[in-house]
């Protein structure tokens, strides 16, 4: 299962629109294009608890599906909008179809996957992000040159063709997604029994180290300060990941003319691609050192320092060439750090708890996407460049590695994770 299974990413593929014609078309400055963006985020924190709790009430097969097969179907209808006010109603309308289908895909994982394991196989998943730019974005620049087929735009010809994916995956989730290890037929009775009881065993250990704030409810999660906490640490790594998607292929476009130079649609989105192969393969190697040497808290504090120095040293290079590479640094630093992070709040929630503390912390991560899109068009807007827009996501990304650090610290006492012989934060520092 992949974060966004379709070319550019069904949430970014406007950042590649509004450059090649959707800007023009629909007369956007960047401070609209910023609220476009973002406001796909304020749609999925309205559903966002609710969904993963009716996740794990309904089990993943049926949910998962329809969040696949709606959102499909609200951004195929991006092929025709008109206005910007139609845009902010269907970028609004693509969150809240999406709701709840990252943290839903993280807590499904969780019930699969003993805590062990959990670092390599979320690096795995996460790997989908990075690899669908680095593919998506020249599939994107070949779709936009087809201006004319059918009689459209070449932006609007991507957005049809890059939602119907979603649509067939949604539907193929339904029938062949498996919400239990108990009733996954391709293992064997005893590989089932195994993986059941561990899981099993685990939950057990959890909810007896937490007591009465891991009962596996609502107020176990939302009164829990380390999901608060971790909430505050994902804020700053979205903020960052969303501001460099968003804008990254309108700051591409802007070489142009800053350094007097000329490049094609396909050479744009060639570009825009660079920074994401190497992230990938730092996301992979990064997780399997967490995984083979046990998750520390430089796993997470480390790449959100190297991100958070990075971003605002692109403004200073001399080259395009020197900017790509900065900021390849920086696009490496926040996927190497993303699953390592996201195998922390699984370690001590369990049921209904974990539903809701994964949901709660990508919340965060949403009101992030949304303030990355808004206040960096709003902040382009306004200083008539990205170098107040980009020291504001080295900030994020220093604060998160703050917090990741205290929260180590505070943590040390901590009750042993199960299925582990290290504390739940002991074994991030």
């Amino acid at each position: 299962m992949a974060l966004h299974p379709v070319g550019p990413g069904d949430r970014t593929a406007i950042s590649f629109a509004e450059p090649n014609g959707m800007g023009a078309d629909l007369a956007l400055t960047a401070a609209q294009f910023g609220f476009a963006s973002g406001i796909f985020f304020l749609g999925y924190i309205v559903l966002e608890v609710p969904s993963n709790m009716a996740l794990h009430r309904f089990g993943a097969r049926r949910w998962l599906a329809r969040i696949m097969v709606s959102w499909g179907i609200v951004s195929l209808l991006f092929t025709w909008v008109s206005s910007t006010g139609q845009l902010y109603g269907l970028r609004f309308l693509l969150g809240v179809a999406e709701a709840g289908f990252f943290p839903g895909a993280i807590l499904f994982l969780s019930q699969w996957v003993p805590s062990r394991h959990r670092t390599k196989i979320l690096g795995l998943f996460y790997l989908a992000q990075p690899l669908t730019t680095v593919f998506g974005a020249p599939l994107a620049g070949w779709l936009i040159g087809r201006h004319g087929m059918f009689g459209l735009e070449g932006w609007r010809v991507m957005f049809l063709f890059v939602s119907l994916p979603a649509i067939v995956l949604g539907l193929v989730a339904y029938f062949y997604l498996i919400d239990r290890p108990a009733d996954a037929k391709w293992l064997t009775p005893a590989e089932r029994d195994w993986l059941t009881a561990e899981l099993a065993a685990e939950n057990a250990q959890k909810t007896g180290h937490e007591g009465k704030h891991a009962k596996g409810d609502l107020k176990a999660a939302f009164g829990n300060a380390r999901v608060w906490v971790l909430a505050l640490v994902y804020f700053g790594f979205v903020y960052g990941l969303y501001a460099l998607a968003f804008f990254l292929p309108t700051i591409i476009s802007g070489f142009q003319e800053q350094y007097d130079t000329t490049f094609s649609v396909m050479d744009k989105a060639w570009i825009t691609a660079i920074p994401y192969l190497p992230a990938a393969v730092v996301l992979f190697f990064w997780t399997r050192h967490a995984t083979r040497h046990g998750t520390r808290t430089w796993h997470v504090a480390g790449p959100a320092v190297v991100g958070g120095v990075s971003i605002p040293l692109a403004l200073y290079m001399g080259s395009p060439t020197a900017t790509i590479a900065v900021i390849t640094v920086t696009a490496s630093a926040i996927f190497a750090a993303l699953p390592v992070f996201w195998s922390i709040p699984s370690r001590f929630l369990t049921g209904a708890a974990a539903a809701a503390g994964i949901a709660l912390i990508n919340t965060a991560g949403n009101i992030a996407g949304f303030a990355a899109g808004y206040i960096t068009g709003w902040l382009k807007d306004w200083t008539g460049a990205y170098y107040a827009p980009l020291y504001l996501v080295g900030f994020f990304m220093l604060l998160s590695a703050a917090l990741m650090v205290r929260l180590a610290a505070r943590d040390r006492t901590a009750e042993p994770v199960p299925g582990t012989d290290r504390q739940p934060m002991e074994a991030h520092r």
